[in-house]
């Protein structure tokens, strides 16, 4: 049953953000009720369902601007409810934040490779839990966005110009190089698995596997040397650009 907590005197809050709606998919009644408290503070208009099949019903019916959803559902569990929403084209833009139990390193890959954009485990922080959201909502640029130069400390990124500067200083980078940097600095603080990384930065110069992806990262990380430390590993899943 899809349930619609009220946001009370934070929805007032909410008007000034725009009033993104958050739908929480979790069965538990206690971490739901702390979700939805929680986000309904920050301004977010907030609804729930407890199951996938009503989470499912949910997005196509309300088209939330994002989705916090738990892997662990009855019936249709979170996987299956991210993979239906990826595979439609009314629901595939929504991004999804996977809710998971310490642990679950396959399903937080498997999740990933699916197209959920973040994850979050249990037990977390309510802090993070809404810098996550408010950080996913916030990277929802359009395409033309992406041709923007990007920065981050000493290191410089120009799609435009195929550049990358470090202090300043032109750094020489390989058209796969520059792609992986570039794609992953593109939504920092997100982390891609390598099935990801070979899917997007895979080029004529250099057949890209998902074994290649680590020696590419480490080519990648001493050419930028002082900057090296933007890129992080996350074990067991894939890599991320440092926010």
């Amino acid at each position: 049953m899809i349930s619609r907590p009220a946001a009370g005197a934070a929805g007032e809050r909410g008007a000034e953000m725009g009033r993104e709606h958050i739908l929480i998919v979790e069965d538990e009644p206690d971490i739901l009720e702390l979700l939805n408290y929680n986000l309904a503070k920050e301004g977010y208009r907030v609804s729930g369902a407890t199951s996938g099949e009503d989470g499912l019903a949910a997005c196509r019916a309300q088209t939330p601007d994002l989705v916090l959803l738990d892997l662990m559902l009855p019936g249709m569990d979170g996987l299956e409810v991210c993979r239906e929403l990826k595979g439609d084209a009314k629901t595939r833009a929504i991004p999804v934040v996977i809710i998971t139990a310490r642990g679950e390193e396959s399903d937080v890959v498997a999740g990933l490779e699916l197209g959920a954009d973040d994850y979050v485990t249990k037990p977390f922080s309510p802090r993070v839990l809404v810098a996550r959201v408010r950080s996913v909502l916030r990277r929802r640029a359009p395409a033309a966005e992406e041709a923007k130069p990007l920065r981050a400390q000493n290191l410089e990124i120009h799609p435009g110009r195929h550049e990358v500067l470090v202090d300043g200083q032109p750094v020489e980078l390989t058209p796969t190089e520059f792609r992986l940097l570039h794609y992953l600095a593109r939504r920092p603080g997100w982390v891609f698995t390598r099935n990801q990384i070979v899917q997007a930065v895979r080029g004529d110069d250099y057949p890209v596997t998902e074994r290649s992806v680590d020696v590419q990262i480490f080519g990648l990380r001493k050419k930028l040397g002082k900057a090296e430390e933007c890129i992080e590993t996350v074990r067991g899943v894939g890599y991320r650009f440092k926010e």
